[in-house]
């Protein structure tokens, strides 16, 4: 597919989405995050990719925030919607993706961007990243799932003090915070989340996704992740990635998986 304001390229089991707004900061607007469902969308559906890995265009900005303009005048019911509709289309559904998602962060993670980068399975950042939920700076609070995956990620107090402050962590304290996996500068930032795809590529696709299903289920209201912990582990019995899997074992060999 065409898009205006993001890029998609495939390699090698891999597909890469670039966030392309670099006179912007790549600030995510409407249409951007209407783009980003598409390609998260097409790339889960596709057979061949087996790790997804989204970063910024440039190298100042993951994605610096949303774009106010766009909602500097809404009312309650609108602002209400807008949250709503952000985090259907493309926050919980990137979290709830059955292909890894791996966020690149190349720069400023500000807002919405942070919110994007924490809706990842993880994060990886270069050692220029800020990050940071400047929103009540604004007069308002994250709206895009950020008081609820930014507690989860660092804990409570703080999280209480990242949004309470509006203020910016840089990569090392985000680090220690364990909202990012790793650090690494500019330049390998990108190899190093291919490194790490490779290594997930190695392993059964199906179970990964059943994995993530299992461990998010965690973290949603009324789910009980144990009784879907034992669900998806049943299913995987049923699976040929599970032939396969013990089959190699048995056999000291290296599995060699269907795909998704």
């Amino acid at each position: 597919m065409n898009y205006e304001n993001i890029l998609s390229d495939y390699n090698n089991g891999i597909t890469t989405i670039t966030i392309n707004r670099p006179n912007k900061l790549n600030a995510l607007n409407k249409d951007t995050i209407q783009e980003l469902h598409e390609a998260f969308d097409e790339a889960n559906n596709d057979s061949d990719t087996k790790v997804i890995i989204i970063t910024g265009s440039g190298e100042k900005a993951f994605v610096a925030g949303a774009d106010i303009s766009e909602f500097a005048d809404f009312d309650v019911k609108e602002g209400a919607k807008l949250a709503a509709q952000g985090q259907d289309l493309l926050f919980n559904f990137v979290e709830q993706l059955s292909t890894p998602v791996i966020a690149a962060v190349n720069g400023f993670a500000l807002g919405g961007g942070l919110e994007l980068a924490m809706a990842c399975h993880f994060r990886v950042a270069s050692s220029n990243a800020k990050m940071g939920l400047p929103e009540t700076s604004l007069g308002v609070i994250p709206g895009y799932g950020g008081t609820q995956r930014l507690p989860q990620l660092v804990g409570k107090g703080r999280a209480m003090e990242m949004v309470m402050t509006a203020g910016m962590i840089d990569a090392n304290q985000a680090l220690s915070y364990g909202l990012v996996n790793h650090m690494v500068e500019q330049d390998e930032l990108l190899p190093l989340c291919e490194k790490i795809a490779s290594k997930i590529m190695r392993n059964s696709s199906i179970a990964i996704g059943k994995a993530i299903k299992a461990i998010n289920a965690n973290y949603e209201d009324g789910k009980d992740g144990y009784k879907v912990e034992i669900k998806q582990f049943g299913k995987c019995f049923g699976t040929e990635d599970f032939v396969e899997g013990t089959t190699a074992f048995l056999e000291k060999r290296k599995a060699n998986f269907p795909g998704k």
